[in-house]
């Protein structure tokens, strides 16, 4: 039987600044999310409308889900809330 060795060498040379433009996942998962509070789109602090925004759904059925989470999840929601309003930046720009 016949053994087949590989004769290339592996590229070493370091990748320039613009190939590590967007952040990469682990293997198997799509794109990282950076989750940053939105400017344009805020009732209060923006927190519902930055998750809307990042992960393309509409902010109104966000804001629902928390009120829900609030109502029914024994205030899990607005406690969710207030933790996200204090650990998401605010998005860059004006």
């Amino acid at each position: 039987m016949e053994q087949h060795t590989d004769t290339t060498t592996p590229d070493t040379t370091a990748p320039d600044a613009t190939t590590h433009a967007v952040p990469v996942a682990p293997a198997g998962r799509g794109p990282a999310v950076r989750l940053v509070r939105s400017r344009t789109d805020r009732m209060i602090a923006g927190v519902c409308g930055g998750i809307a925004e990042a992960y393309g759904l509409d902010p109104a059925l966000v804001r629902l889900i928390v009120v829900l989470l609030t109502v029914f999840g024994a205030g899990s929601g607005a406690i969710a809330y207030v933790a996200a309003w204090i650990l998401m930046p605010d998005a860059p720009g004006q």
